[in-house]
């Protein structure tokens, strides 16, 4: 039987009343007349149902949105541009060389892809960068800044174009293309979200990695200082710091069976982290969920901090 409208309730409950029977006495027939009489006389609040019925508006869901990824094309950046496709980015995905399989794959997700050659070794192409996304898609909504080297020397004989190398990219074109970003999400007036990587070399110390190390400290820093500028902007500057993860920057580290027993004895989840272990955090922080998150820098890192 089909369920009453809310403006019929007050009927339904007399008309279930009076199934009691028509030969109650006076005081049953006054006692059911006042449970009508009260049941007239409640408010009762109109539902829309329809509404009810319509899904609520997922925190996660990146619909229409554009991200800019640097250092897209393998490893971690192609994980997390992928994941950013499946959540409704499209992808701006900025590499010096081939784009690799992340066109594919962003296309297999059912998003749109512009690819982007750009050098961050330098500065110089970040305004570029910018203005490709926009030419591309009309907006850009969010930023990874991915793209990043190392290199490995006893500090005793690191040399400078090894030092500056280094900080030029992870550092100082992060920054740069930082700013460019916030500058087109001022333009925009919609806010946007910074994503920086970090390391977990931006809290501890390492060895024979000085530059690195430097760089990152630098990177957790700057995001902190730019979520403190930008804030008021609608712009939420958060890092990523990856823990030991299997990518072409550690394959020597995982061929070495010494260091890599050493390694992995000291990660409570026991293994090397895979670049799809980012996927959830970078669409955390690229997502309305992370609204009132400024200024952190989250370890994926299988809980190597911890230990």
């Amino acid at each position: 039987m089909r369920e009453p409208q809310a403006s019929s309730v007050g009927s339904q409950v007399c008309a279930k009343d009076q199934t009691a029977g028509m030969g109650g006495c006076a005081a049953n027939r006054r006692q059911r007349r006042r449970a009508c009489k009260k049941t007239h006389d409640t408010d009762f609040d109109i539902v829309n149902t329809s509404a009810m019925n319509r899904p609520a508006p997922h925190p996660f869901d990146l619909s229409g949105k554009v991200a800019i990824v640097t250092g897209s094309n393998t490893g971690l950046g192609a994980a997390m541009a992928l994941a950013l496709a499946e959540a409704g980015c499209d992808i701006v995905g900025v590499s010096r060389a081939d784009a690799g399989e992340t066109p594919a794959r962003i296309a297999a997700a059912g998003r749109r892809f512009a690819d982007v050659r750009a050098d961050l070794a330098s500065i110089a192409p970040v305004d570029d960068i910018v203005r490709a996304a926009v030419e591309a898609f009309g907006r850009v909504d969010v930023l990874v800044n991915n793209a990043g080297i190392i290199r490995r020397e006893d500090a005793l004989e690191f040399t400078e174009s090894d030092w500056d190398a280094v900080m030029d990219l992870n550092l100082k074109s992060l920054f740069f293309l930082a700013q460019a970003a916030a500058k087109q999400f001022v333009r925009q007036q919609s806010g946007g979200k910074i994503i920086n990587i970090a390391s977990m070399l931006s809290f501890q110390g390492g060895i024979r990695v000085a530059s690195y190390t430097a760089s990152k400290s630098g990177v957790l820093g700057l995001t902190r200082l730019l979520a403190n500028e930008w804030a008021a902007e609608r712009i939420n500057v958060n890092a990523i710091a990856p823990g030991y993860m299997a990518t072409a920057n550690t394959a020597a580290l995982r061929k070495d069976t010494q260091r890599n027993d050493e390694i992995l004895s000291r990660i409570p989840a026991g293994r090397w982290g895979m670049p799809d272990d980012l996927a959830g955090p970078v669409v955390f922080l690229a997502s309305s969920a992370s609204d009132y998150v400024h200024g952190h820098t989250l370890a994926v890192d299988g809980g190597w901090l911890a230990r």
